[in-house]
């Protein structure tokens, strides 16, 4: 269980890191899996439904920047794991007793060439009804800040949502200059494999390129509490409910003041956060190609 310091400071400042959380066996067949699915990825030369890929990839080189929900369905692995105890028992100190599972992925930043993630808000892409709403993270590899780790500005979830908008349009990504986001001021969430990262739906985060010899592999899971319902609606109620990982669902969405933009009108490259950034404007982040360009 999480001490009451822990909650006080993710309160205070936004995000905890829980260190090697997922151990042994658990995180063996984690990698394993992600191994597996990344090698199945040869045969695929578009993104999809369950694949991500880097501009990069090949048949003979496979490159997959992201594992998308399909993973959920692919492997009842993944399904568990996001209703594991260890991690929802954590949660629940922080969101309340009943909890739903908003979505999950598996961002992959390989070595030498993992795309960077520009600086965004969670909240801007699926603002609820209510803010108890976060993120959890485990990494499957040790992380430092050579390898491309969360990166995270704390307390700026207490600060108001930024216009993640270019040219009239939702693009998942904002100016910190502009907005006046110190972002020197960020922290590196990093931490051996198997520990587990928290952050607010409304902490300012994003990740630079991956400039070691070494992969960085994160599952990521969004959490809401359950009366905390997605302003962009309900498409299926009865899905919806089966999100469900810990308590009761509720049709009484509980709702507080919190500081929302809608991410309309939708982002001109639709799919992934990776295809939302294209269309932003400013970039903070390197990418492979630019580092590339930089070292001829």
């Amino acid at each position: 269980m999480l001490t009451d310091h822990q909650i006080e400071t993710y309160r205070r400042d936004g995000y905890l890191v829980i260190p090697r959380l997922i151990e042994g066996a658990q995180l063996a067949e984690l990698r394993r899996l992600t191994d597996q699915l990344v090698s199945e990825a040869r045969g695929v030369s578009a993104n999809d439904d369950l694949y991500d890929l880097e501009p990069s990839h090949s048949a003979t080189m496979p490159r997959v920047r992201r594992l998308k929900p399909a993973m959920f369905k692919r492997h009842a692995f993944f399904h568990d794991l996001a209703r594991d105890p260890k991690i929802t028992a954590l949660l629940s100190q922080l969101v309340g007793p009943a909890i739903r599972l908003h979505g999950g992925k598996l961002n992959m930043k390989s070595a030498g060439y993992g795309s960077p993630v520009e600086w965004h808000q969670d909240w801007a892409f699926y603002p609820h009804s209510n803010d108890d709403v976060l993120a959890t993270g485990i990494y499957l590899d040790d992380c430092d800040e050579a390898n491309g780790p969360l990166m995270v500005v704390p307390g700026t979830h207490h600060g108001p949502v930024h216009d993640h908008h270019a040219n009239g349009r939702f693009c998942g990504a904002f100016d910190p200059q502009t907005a006046g986001v110190d972002v020197t001021k960020a922290v590196a969430l990093t931490g051996p494999a198997g520990s587990m990262t928290i952050h607010h739906a409304r902490l300012v985060h994003g990740s630079a390129l991956n400039r070691s010899n070494r992969e960085r592999r994160l599952l990521l899971h969004e959490y809401a509490a359950a009366d905390a319902w997605p302003l962009m609606g309900v498409a299926d109620f009865d899905e919806f409910n089966g999100r469900m990982v810990l308590g009761e669902p509720t049709i009484e969405p509980r709702v507080r003041p919190a500081p929302v933009r809608m991410p309309l009108p939708p982002a001109d490259h639709q799919g992934s956060i990776y295809e939302n950034q294209r269309g932003s404007g400013r970039r903070f982040f390197a990418t492979y190609e630019e580092q590339a360009a930089l070292a001829d």
